[in-house]
């Protein structure tokens, strides 16, 4: 909260990097885009109304999904 309040005052554009997942998104926080961890890399999230109430890792998804693997037999 420290860190959001500061991006508030000073008018801070930049992203605010996070690793706490399960921090949930307050009213203060509508506006501001926050980098969530995935376990990877930080995603950045822009905070919206309807977000709040929510946790920030809802945002952030941590697998990635290539498709099911194909049968080689049915590709010829």
């Amino acid at each position: 909260m420290k860190k959001v309040e500061a991006a508030l005052e000073g008018n801070d554009k930049r992203p605010i990097k996070t690793w706490s997942r399960r921090s949930t998104v307050f009213p203060e926080m509508v506006g501001l885009t926050i980098a969530v961890h995935n376990g990877k890399q930080h995603v950045p999230v822009y905070v919206t109304e309807d977000m709040v109430g929510h946790k920030l890792g809802e945002f952030a998804a941590t697998r990635t999904y290539r498709g099911h693997a194909a049968d080689k037999k049915a590709k010829r």
